[in-house]
């Protein structure tokens, strides 16, 4: 065949993830669960934060390994002094340090008993800001600096949510440091990119059934955008897995972006 003619060589690495250390703070959860399973079949070294739900992940530390994964688990609130500096402690001395994914936050819903006063509501802003923008943050970048130290690329995921992206109704609580974190994260690209070779990425799912949507879709309250068609369905765990695995992958040329996994609920809406 003549040269002008010939294929390139395509170079797609199977199992790129395999013996490559991986953090994931707040990953016992549903979310955090799924994105865990996958990393584990590719053969990732997995070290899952959790803030105070032991045996929750201590079931998932168990399914792991029962597949064969290597899975450790470190308890702390990334929002309490030293927590941040023990989990990345704890994730080098499996491996230099490849990916961190940071499912971390709170609802900060407002219970039935709460006042509906402004101190209430300016209490729940703070705490609200510290789970989900402060604590995410703060790790973020010290992985960041980390990576920077070892000399080596690697890849930081954020999760933020749709209501970051679009105005949602009574979001504020939740959705104005989520929207935070979405700007300081692609600040936190901009930083350590280039040369560094460390990707930072945001995902922010939409209406799924996992995680802290999982509340709102069982009472109902997106009901409508599945009668009227705006989704085909509800978002799975899977889903944001599957997302999750792209942008850890070594040597990523994506950084600074905002991946919505929403089934195009805030495109059309």
């Amino acid at each position: 065949m003549p040269e002008a003619f010939a294929l390139p060589e395509f170079q797609f690495r199977e199992k790129s993830l395999e013996e490559k250390v991986v953090l994931l703070a707040g990953g016992s959860g549903g979310l955090g669960a799924a994105a865990a399973f996958l990393l584990a079949r590719e053969g990732a070294r997995l070290l899952i934060g959790y803030r105070s739900n032991r045996p929750r992940a201590q079931l998932l530390q168990k399914a792991l390994r029962d597949l064969g994964a290597r899975i450790e688990l470190i308890e702390g609130d990334l929002n309490q002094a030293g927590v941040i500096e023990e989990y990345i402690r704890r994730a080098v001395t499996l491996g230099p340090l490849s990916g961190v994914v940071i499912f971390a936050g709170d609802p900060a819903r407002a219970t039935a008993s709460e006042a509906s006063t402004a101190e209430a509501e300016a209490e729940r802003m703070q705490h609200s800001w510290k789970m989900n923008f402060l604590g995410p943050y703060q790790l973020a970048r010290r992985a960041a600096q980390e990576m920077v130290a070892q000399g080596t690329a690697g890849n930081i995921v954020l999760i933020a949510t749709m209501q970051a992206i679009a105005p949602f109704e009574k979001s504020v609580p939740y959705a104005a440091p989520k929207a935070a974190l979405v700007h300081a994260a692609r600040v936190l690209a901009y930083e350590f990119g280039g040369a560094n070779n460390i990707g930072i990425n945001i995902i922010s799912p939409g209406v799924t059934t996992a995680g802290m949507a999982a509340a709102s879709v069982a009472s109902g309250k997106y009901e409508r955008f599945l009668q009227t068609g705006v989704i085909p369905r509800y978002g799975r765990a899977e889903d944001i897995a599957r997302a999750v695995r792209l942008l850890l992958e070594p040597d990523s040329y994506i950084t600074g972006q905002v991946i919505i996994v929403d089934g195009g609920l805030t495109l059309r809406r």
